[in-house]
């Protein structure tokens, strides 16, 4: 590889690495996929199944470059109910993956629970996240 191309790589390697930690240290608690089943006592299989299927959102963390779902994708009962409609909204909007968790988790004081619209979604305040994640959209 000529050196202007690998310096290329490098950074945006480099760049890459670093929106990587900082939506690692955004989101905060992560659970790994094994972690996730023991949490909800079902198979390796069945977490991997919720992330194809979009009921979850993983992201590669940690300095293994491991898949995780952010904690407090999770509540005592299990997945929150709510996220799935949430991400296709999302989606539909343009967002990617990595843009969606981000902004789940971005702080914003505007929402009806303090903290992210994560916090408010956690709250029992889907409706209101979600119109304002279709505002985003249009």
């Amino acid at each position: 590889m000529p050196a202007a191309e690998n310096a290329e790589a490098a950074s945006t390697s480099s760049a890459s690495d670093t929106s990587a930690s900082s939506l690692e240290r955004l989101v905060g608690d992560w659970l790994t996929v094994p972690d996730l089943a023991e949490r909800l006592d079902v198979p390796l299989s069945s977490v991997r199944r919720l992330i194809d299927d979009r009921e979850l959102l993983a992201s590669r963390v940690g300095e293994r470059n491991v898949v995780a779902v952010p904690a407090k994708f999770l509540d005592d009962e299990g997945v929150l109910p709510a996220l799935k409609g949430t991400f296709t909204v999302l989606a539909d909007g343009g967002m990617n993956d990595e843009e969606i968790l981000r902004w789940l988790f971005t702080p914003d004081d505007t929402f009806p629970v303090e903290g992210a619209p994560i916090d408010s979604l956690r709250g029992g305040f889907k409706t209101e996240v979600r119109r304002r994640a279709m505002e985003l959209a249009f």
